[in-house]
Formats: C-alpha cells, sequence, structure tokens
C-alpha cells in the first residue's frame, strides 16, 4: 500500500510538472528601463497567482530576439508574448502611429486620451494579424538632443538625426536634417563615429545610454509621448485554462496602471539626472516651437490620408476624451 500510495503521489507530482507552461518574453530594452521593469512585475505576479502554473521568463535588452524582429516572432509563435516600441509598426498599419505623431498629445493626460481613442483600433489590427493586446506602459515626452544649441530648424539642417521608427524617419525629414535607423543599444556608438549627431527620445534613453558622453544640450520639446506594448500569439493564449487567462489579463491590467501612474515621477528624475550630468536644459525657443507645430501639423494630415476611416475614428474618439 505504502509503494502504491508513494506512486501515485510521484504520478501526481509529475503530472502537474507537466501541466506548468513556461513562455519566454523578448524585450528590446535594458533592466533599468520602465516598460522592462513593469515587464518583470507583470511576470512575477502572474507566476505568483498561478503557484508556478505559468511562469514567463523575460529576456530583456533584444538578448533573445531583435527587436525589430519581435512582432514576427510572436506572430509566428517563435515566442509567445512580447514587448515591443508600437511606433515600429507604423509601416504594418498606420494606426500604430498614433503616438508617434509630433504634438498630437503633449502631456499625460493628454497621452492616455489618446490612448483611450486609438485602443480599439490598436486590438482590431493586432486581432488580424493572430495577435491580442495586453497592456502599454508609456515613455516619457520625446525631446531633442543636440552638441549645440538649437534656437531653430536652420541650426539643425544637414545634420543626421536618429530614427526608429516610420514615424520619426518622416520628421527628421522634415526637420531638414538626415534620417538615420539606430536602435537604443547602438546610440553611444553612433554618436562617437558620427554617424549620428542628433536625436529626439526621452529622457530615460537618454539617461540609459548615458547621453552627457556625447551631446551637451537637451531641449525640452515634448514632441509626443509614446508607448510600448505587450503583444500575446493567440493561440499560446486560447491554450491557456479560462481561470489562468483571467489571470494574465488582470496582471495586465495592473501593469498598465503602474505604467502610468509611475512614469510622471520617472520622467521628472531622468531629467534631473541629465542635469547633473552636466547637460543642458532648456526650453524651446517660440520660433522652433512654432516650426516644429507646422511639422506635427503637416504629419497629422499625412497621417490621416493613410487610412481616413480608422484614423479620423481615432481622432473623433480622442476629441471627445478631451471634451472639444
Amino acid at each position: 500500500m505504502l509503494k502504491l500510495t508513494s506512486a501515485l503521489l510521484i504520478g501526481g507530482l509529475v503530472s502537474t510538472a507537466c501541466l506548468a507552461e513556461k513562455w519566454h518574453m523578448p524585450t528590446p530594452y535594458g533592466d533599468g528601463n520602465l516598460p522592462t521593469q513593469i515587464d518583470y512585475a507583470f511576470a512575477k505576479e502572474i507566476k505568483a497567482k498561478t503557484n508556478g502554473e505559468l511562469e514567463i521568463v523575460v529576456h530583456s535588452g533584444g538578448s533573445l530576439v531583435k527587436h525589430t524582429e519581435i512582432p514576427r516572432s510572436v506572430k509566428t509563435g517563435q515566442v509567445q508574448i512580447g514587448d515591443i516600441f508600437m511606433g515600429i509598426l507604423g509601416n504594418q498599419n498606420p494606426v500604430f502611429k498614433h503616438d508617434n505623431i509630433p504634438f498630437l498629445a503633449t502631456s499625460f493626460d493628454q497621452a492616455q486620451a489618446l490612448w483611450a481613442a486609438a485602443k480599439p483600433e490598436i486590438e482590431k489590427a493586432l486581432d488580424k494579424d493572430g495577435m491580442k493586446l495586453l497592456y502599454a506602459v508609456p515613455w516619457p515626452a520625446q525631446s531633442l538632443y543636440t552638441r549645440n544649441p538649437v534656437n531653430s530648424l536652420a541650426d539643425l539642417e544637414g545634420e543626421k538625426m536618429r530614427a526608429y521608427s516610420p514615424s520619426t524617419s518622416r520628421l527628421a525629414d522634415l526637420m531638414g536634417t538626415i534620417p538615420t535607423t539606430i536602435q537604443v543599444p547602438d546610440i553611444p556608438q553612433a554618436f562617437s563615429t558620427g554617424i549620428i549627431q542628433a536625436m529626439v527620445t526621452s529622457p530615460s534613453t537618454g539617461v540609459d545610454s548615458q547621453a552627457w558622453d556625447y551631446v551637451n544640450n537637451y531641449t525640452d520639446i515634448k514632441a509626443w509621448i509614446p508607448k510600448d506594448i505587450v503583444i500575446v500569439n493567440k493561440r499560446a493564449f486560447r491554450r491557456l485554462d479560462k481561470n489562468i487567462q483571467d489571470i494574465v489579463l488582470a496582471a495586465a491590467k495592473n501593469a498598465e496602471t503602474e505604467g502610468w501612474k509611475r512614469i510622471v515621477e520617472r520622467a521628472a528624475k531622468d531629467k534631473a539626472t541629465l542635469a547633473e550630468n552636466g547637460m543642458t536644459i532648456s526650453e524651446p525657443s517660440a520660433e522652433l516651437t512654432t516650426q516644429l507645430e507646422a511639422i506635427g501639423k503637416t504629419m497629422e494630415t499625412e497621417w490621416t490620408a493613410e487610412a481616413p476611416k480608422e484614423i479620423g475614428r481615432i481622432l473623433t474618439r480622442y476629441h471627445q476624451e478631451l471634451g472639444q
């Protein structure tokens, strides 16, 4: 009887172990960035609340899959889940560009309203590609990094500017600069070798790449507030038991809430770090602001023309959210 009981116990343990599932989650950014930190907390919550039945292993900093390959890897099921900068999908569908349009949403309140307006279109687009949206985490507002002070676009003419999405490439064109695609890990080398001379990015990316080593000026243009999104392969999600699905969705809701809560403090902290390391922090001149706002209007018009119906719905909902 003892042998039988032991055999049944061992069999039960093996059976439970076989039911446990492990997902791999590539992310493009290092452990110091807020989206990655939120991803770790998300994975930790799921493992705890499922008693280890679902474990999500976070592979940060592009260590498992390069950033641009993460969407395809999730879509094809090579990995079950991934974190991406949403703007990199802009060439696939223009709805993914909504948070890369300069001066459309420049405060966190506006950015949240824009996300609420765009989310239904984002979910539809991902669903068609076999993916499901779980949550979004914002970045601080994107501002201008340069070696020399910039009072107008004439001060940047002909310089090579970092681009990281279709929208930032177009922005660089309209600013009279030369767009050059550079991912975050390559920023320091790109500046030191002259591949780029300027960039528009968040204070967090500036701190992460130690921008003070290669540029002197940070002009706080607050051009837009982009987001990372976490996406999951639909088939992988559907294979989960219903109670596990519910835990994942609840953890995703918590992750998004925490991301929007922490970003305000993180933006202020990172901007202060830039100043502490010797960078000159300045507000944009009236001339530069006027020039950049005109570019924003141009890009919004071009964006709307790409998909009038879908983008029209986003803009209508956005202005309703703002009470306009």
